[in-house]
């Protein structure tokens, strides 16, 4: 592997860069569901999923404490873990694929795997953010 590539995957600012891209997904979804809350009930009530305030506010709640982890390098594994067991449900309560048929359950399975591409994503986040802790402690000589 090149140098300069070498170095810039060990770069904290490309670390920061990417936190930062993958917590703006979850960010813009979470901070709609607060803005646009019309919109959000429609949503939430289109998939069944009653009281819609409750779901709206939830999913809310857990988009943007999820995004918080991550983007602030704080629990990487905790923000990862909530925003990846939202998008599995996700699957499972609206892109049901396995119950639609025609050019409907092609585009729910593309959201599905689209959805656990980004699970595996999150999952990456947080082992990269373990890894560079402990790197960060043996280069320090301070084991936590």
């Amino acid at each position: 592997m090149p140098l300069f590539i070498q170095t810039l995957l060990q770069s904290s600012k490309l670390w920061l860069f990417c936190r930062c891209l993958m917590a703006l997904l979850f960010l813009f979804s979470g901070f709609a569901k607060v803005i646009n809350v019309e919109a959000s009930f429609a949503e939430m009530q289109a998939v069944g999923l009653s009281p819609a305030w409750l779901f709206n506010y939830a999913s809310a709640l857990i988009l943007l404490s999820g995004s918080y982890f991550i983007l602030f390098n704080k629990a990487v594994w905790f923000g990862a873990g909530l925003l990846s067991v939202f998008l599995l449900l996700t699957i499972v309560i609206v892109h049901r694929f396995w119950e639609m048929s025609g050019m409907q359950a092609v585009i729910s399975l593309y959201f599905a795997l689209e959805h656990l591409a980004v699970i595996a994503g999150l999952i990456m986040a947080a082992m990269l953010s373990h890894s560079r802790k402990l790197l960060q402690q043996l280069e320090t000589g301070v084991i936590a």
